[in-house]
């Protein structure tokens, strides 16, 4: 695996939080395991169309590191894994629901669309 030849330096939150819950996939990750209590990975990777397992497993692997999500496996055969939201990972959720609630008002200003309807959007799905 790609090691860099230095430590990534954070020099505001702001990089930090995006870090963290940023990017394409990890915002997907944790509004699916908002509403249940744990998922296994092959449920996560039927959930989330065109991810790549590389990706799909490197994303989960960085947010158990970063503490955003609980790996626990199972002694059993064939062997049994599970992610659920850690505290830390649940106290991501307004955020990211405020990042929703914003870009669906203005991506639906310039586009004259409503994502009232979205489905796949935990947020915006809600009244």
């Amino acid at each position: 695996m790609f090691k860099p030849k230095t430590e990534k330096e954070i020099r505001c939150p702001l990089e930090y939080g995006l870090d963290i819950f940023g990017g394409k996939w990890k915002p997907r990750i944790i509004c699916l395991l908002e509403d249940v209590s744990s998922m296994r990975y092959s449920e996560i990777r039927e959930k989330l169309n065109g991810i790549t397992d590389t990706i799909l497993s490197a994303s989960l692997k960085k947010m158990v590191e970063d503490g955003i999500i609980n790996r626990v496996q199972y002694d059993e055969i064939p062997q049994r894994v599970e992610y659920s939201l850690t505290d830390k990972g649940i106290s991501i959720l307004p955020i990211l629901g405020s990042i929703c609630q914003w870009s669906g008002d203005y991506f639906a200003e310039k586009h004259q669309i409503s994502f009232a309807q979205c489905k796949s959007c935990i947020f915006l799905s809600r009244d």
